[in-house]
């Protein structure tokens, strides 16, 4: 699977490796072209995924604010309701393409 703006690759992996929730593709971190996600300051708080951190997405062709996003520290119970720890994890708002 790729994550990719304006044909720019800015995530990539096998899909077995991604974790899908909410109709949303989460991206293990080592799958992130480095420098592609800067931090953002918006704040949010998933009911019951917890905290969440937004990421602004960086390519040649411009900045897409708040393009992503990640849960970095789960609450305990998200990971039993997914069956999976995705701690780290990136998904990504739309405007960025992801597909097989």
């Amino acid at each position: 699977m790729r994550a990719t703006v304006d044909g720019t690759v800015i995530a990539e992996a096998p899909e077995d490796e991604l974790v899908r929730i909410e109709g949303n593709w989460y991206f293990p971190p080592s799958a992130v072209t480095d420098g592609a996600l800067t931090p953002s300051p918006t704040a949010y708080t998933c009911p019951w995924k917890g905290p969440a951190q937004y990421f602004h997405v960086v390519t040649p062709a411009g900045t897409r604010e708040d393009g992503a996003w990640s849960y970095p520290d789960l609450k305990p119970s998200a990971v039993d309701r997914v069956g999976r720890d995705f701690a780290g994890y990136v998904a990504f708002s739309p405007g960025v393409t992801v597909a097989a």
